[in-house]
């Protein structure tokens, strides 16, 4: 279900407006928070979508080309150039047109090209609305989230619990090795964007104010790295793949490959 993920596509240092959205900024502070009007897209993965709201990609949801992308993702979140071309370049598949230069946000709303199954705030598309934030699919997430500070623990228990309950009633269950690896880098992303990735921990608040609102927990006195690179990513999903595994020993059935491809997601959730 979400997307998504990590795909929270970089833009320019400007705000854009559609004409369609006739929402107009603060000459202050061009990113300031504005939800989406009527005719603006949104995706399934929150990172975009928030992305989107402070107008670090417009604030349409269309044509976020490669360009605006990197320029979001580094200004927005403190992505380095390489690691948001990366993202873009495995988000621009969404968009079905050949030799594709943009992608919107309603591309990524696909099922099963990079939204899928399982979503920690979205339900299953056999159900409905894949893309929109579902209160109560989120709920259950945060049932495993226990303490203040969370732990990768936490979260791999959250990803788990949304399989199974994904498996065990959705006829149309949908989940491949490439779909575990994008999902690993979505339930890295708060961890990767608002917490500390050494330790693998992030504050309850700002993951849920971010969820819920699908805006930069910037109120609540979150402040954007000064770069994030695709080593850390790739570190920080790693120790998310431990964590969701049901082993007790350590070991592992086969395996587990982590790819540079499968990192964009890591926003997504």
């Amino acid at each position: 279900m979400k997307l998504t993920t990590l795909l929270t596509a970089p833009l320019i240092a400007i705000s854009f407006a559609s004409a369609k959205s006739p929402q107009t900024y603060p000459i202050s502070n061009p990113h300031a928070w504005m939800p989406a009007g009527p005719n603006d897209f949104r995706g399934p993965c929150p990172m975009m979508n928030t992305l989107a709201n402070h107008a670090f990609l417009p604030h349409d949801g269309r044509n976020i080309t490669k360009a605006n992308a990197v320029a979001a993702l580094g200004n927005g979140l403190g992505f380095d150039a390489d690691l948001a071309e990366l993202m873009w370049e495995q988000a621009v598949i969404a968009n079905p047109e050949p030799n594709a230069t943009f992608f919107t946000l309603d591309h990524l709303n696909r099922h099963n090209v990079l939204e899928h199954d399982a979503s920690l705030s979205r339900t299953d598309a056999f159900f409905g609305n894949n893309h929109v934030f579902n209160m109560s699919i989120f709920r259950t997430s945060t049932y495993y989230w226990t303490t203040p500070i969370l732990t990768g623990a936490q979260l791999a228990n959250s990803k788990i619990a949304r399989q199974l309950a994904s498996k065990a009633f959705n006829p149309n269950y949908t989940f491949t090795a490439n779909t575990e690896n994008f999902s690993l880098g979505e339930v890295a992303a708060p961890f990767i964007v608002f917490g500390d990735m050494p330790t693998v921990t992030v504050n309850r608040t700002f993951v849920e104010f971010f969820f819920v609102n699908e805006r930069l927990p910037e109120e609540l006195g979150w402040k954007k790295k000064d770069s994030i690179s695709l080593p850390q990513i790739i570190e920080t999903s790693g120790a998310i793949g431990k964590a969701a595994s049901l082993l007790t020993d350590g070991g592992s059935a086969a395996p587990h490959k982590l790819r540079r491809g499968d990192f964009h997601a890591g926003l997504a959730l």
